[in-house]
C-alpha cells in the first residue's frame, strides 16, 4: 500500500511505475529514493525491481545495478549503433530565407531580430521561430539596450549539421557580406554519406 495515499499498489501495478520511474532518471536511482517516491517496502521495491532486470536481459535497454543504484542503460554491444545516431547531423530541409537568416545569426552572434531584419531587408520573425523550432539556434540573453531584445546565437545542433567542430571552422566571411549571406552560401556544404568518416 502506499503510505502517501492509503491506496493499495498491485504488484504488476508496482513495476509498471519503477519502469517508468527508471525510464525518465538520468542518473541511478536508490531504493531509498524509490521507496520516498512509491512509499511501500522496500523489500517489495527490490523484488519489482529484480524481476525487472530478468525481463530486460534480452532488449535493447537493460536495467543495471550501479553506484549504489538502479539505472536504465543501452546494451553494451549496441554502443556504436547509439553513437553513430547521437553524432549524426540531423535531417532537415531549409528554405533559402532561412539559410540566409541562419548564416547571419551565425557570423553575427550573438544578434537581435531586429538586426537581422536591418540585414535581410525584411520581417524575419516566421523564419527565426523555425530555426529555433529545428534547435539550430538559441535565445543567449538579451541586449543592454532600449526594451532589451532577445539575442540570438547558434546551437550545438548547428555545428552537428554542418559537421564543424567550432564557429572557428565556419567559411571566410567576404567583403560583401550581404551578398554572402543571400542562400546561405557562406555556411559550409552539408556532409554527404561520402563525405563521412568510416563509410
Amino acid at each position: 500500500m502506499d503510505e502517501n495515499t492509503g491506496i493499495e499498489i498491485s504488484y504488476p501495478r508496482m513495476k509498471n511505475i519503477l519502469e517508468s520511474l527508471l525510464f525518465i532518471t538520468k542518473k541511478p536511482v536508490t531504493l531509498e529514493e524509490l521507496n520516498s517516491v512509491l512509499g511501500v517496502d522496500i523489500k517489495l521495491i527490490e523484488r519489482s525491481l529484480y524481476d525487472l532486470l530478468v525481463e530486460y536481459e534480452t532488449r535493447g535497454i537493460n536495467i543495471v545495478k550501479i553506484a549504489g543504484g538502479y539505472h536504465m542503460v543501452t546494451r553494451p554491444e549496441n554502443a556504436d549503433y547509439v553513437d553513430r545516431l547521437i553524432h549524426s547531423p540531423i535531417e532537415t530541409t531549409l528554405s533559402n530565407a532561412a539559410l540566409e537568416t541562419l548564416s547571419i545569426v551565425a557570423y553575427k552572434q550573438p544578434i537581435t531580430k531586429l538586426a537581422i531584419e536591418n540585414i535581410r531587408g525584411v520581417n524575419s520573425d516566421g523564419v527565426v521561430q523555425t530555426l529555433l523550432e529545428k534547435r539550430l539556434i538559441e535565445e543567449m540573453g538579451r541586449a543592454e539596450t532600449l526594451g532589451r531584445p532577445v539575442l540570438y546565437g547558434t546551437t550545438v545542433q548547428f555545428l552537428r549539421h554542418f559537421g564543424l567542430k567550432d564557429l572557428k571552422d565556419l567559411a571566410p566571411l567576404p567583403q560583401d557580406e550581404t551578398e554572402a549571406f543571400k542562400e546561405g552560401h557562406i555556411l559550409p556544404k552539408e556532409q554527404t554519406d561520402e563525405d563521412r568518416p568510416g563509410t
